[in-house]
């Protein structure tokens, strides 16, 4: 069996091919720049007029190329889906002077513009660099994990993000519960769009933060623990979330950038004794909290994530899991791992 594995994240896009018959060690795997970083440069060297098709996705670095283009005098076009990058209300994406068409339109008087198309996965392209060395992109099963805030017109989304994950975790689970396969609720717009894409292949989707939880627990050190803390730190965002007998008890997230060593033991110390909140976390312009109970104890914090260097200076024993050999790869592992549980393997 063969499974496809693909986490896009704000800074890099981490794939494995994994194949049942071999060391997962052995795995093809390849950490690239992030589809957003790719597009944003390509905007970057474009000196003309652009139309944008395609489907939402990570926005980041895209956002401000197009912006930048924006004021460079340059018109921009985007088709309905594609302008939801910047933002799921689409009034406030025109009112950055983009002009949003819907794909039915007559787009005749668009044809001098310089076109682009959006998505988060790109299966050509990955194809292309995988068979320069010879290996053919070949699988049974496909998964994709991006961080998607979801999306409701009455509420801000780091808000609306938290009522989320309170409503599936209204009981300890264990962090392969939280992918979806053919049931992605429509809220999740950035799912969705990856599901539209590639809906020839019947992907799996997860969010990206729980899917690097859940390869974290892969690693067989952290297979010994019972009472611990996993902790993603990326590039954007960091993710927390406190776990006991397999399952998830409690989950904060916030910001990377505003996060200090001396914050960091604070908001474990409460994640672990479930007395965190979700209010105190989001009025620190963090996304916010949720917990369940308690865990008997913080046998070590368990870390991930390209910025996990964050916490050398935190009082905590920190465990850097390497699932299949790799840190960056406990997005994809995670994938994986939920693959097996979702088709019964």
């Amino acid at each position: 069996m063969k499974i496809l594995a693909v986490d896009v994240g704000k800074g890099t896009q981490d794939i494995m091919l994994f194949d049942s018959h071999q060391n997962m060690e052995n795995s093809v795997k390849l950490v690239l720049p992030s589809p957003t970083r790719i597009l944003a440069s390509k905007i970057s060297k474009i000196n003309k007029n652009l139309f944008i098709s395609g489907e939402t996705m990570g926005g980041g670095p895209i956002n401000q190329a197009i912006e930048n283009h924006i004021q460079k005098g340059y018109q921009v076009v985007m088709e309905e889906n594609a302008a939801r990058t910047i933002r799921d209300d689409l009034k406030k994406v025109a009112s950055l002077g983009i002009k949003i068409v819907s794909p039915e339109e007559n787009q005749v008087e668009y044809d001098d513009f310089a076109k682009l198309e959006l998505k988060d996965v790109d299966l050509d392209s990955v194809s292309s660099a995988l068979s320069y060395f010879g290996v053919k992109l070949d699988f049974d099963y496909l998964g994709v994990a991006v961080q998607d805030h979801g999306y409701n017109e009455d509420m801000g989304d780091r808000n609306f993000r938290f009522l989320k994950i309170r409503e599936k975790l209204s009981q300890p689970l264990a962090p392969e519960e939280f992918s979806f396969h053919r049931d992605i609720p429509d809220y999740f717009t950035r799912m969705k769009a990856v599901s539209r894409t590639l809906s020839n292949f019947d992907p799996f989707l997860m969010d990206s933060k729980f899917a690097s939880v859940c390869g974290a627990t892969v690693d067989p050190m952290v297979q010994e623990l019972n009472s611990y803390i996993v902790m993603d730190v990326g590039n954007g965002h960091t993710l927390a979330a406190s776990i006991e007998d397999g399952k998830i008890m409690g989950i904060f997230e916030h910001h990377t950038s505003s996060l200090t060593p001396e914050k960091i033991e604070y908001y474990l110390k409460k994640l672990a004794d479930a007395t965190i909140t979700h209010e105190e976390v989001h009025e620190d312009h963090g996304h916010g909290a949720w917990a369940l109970e308690s865990i008997t104890e913080i046998e070590k914090v368990v870390v991930t994530g390209p910025r996990r260097g964050l916490m050398e200076k935190v009082q905590f024993p920190v465990y850097h899991a390497a699932p299949a050999g790799d840190v960056m790869m406990a997005g994809p592992v995670g994938l994986i791992k939920c693959i097996n549980h979702r088709i019964g393997n």
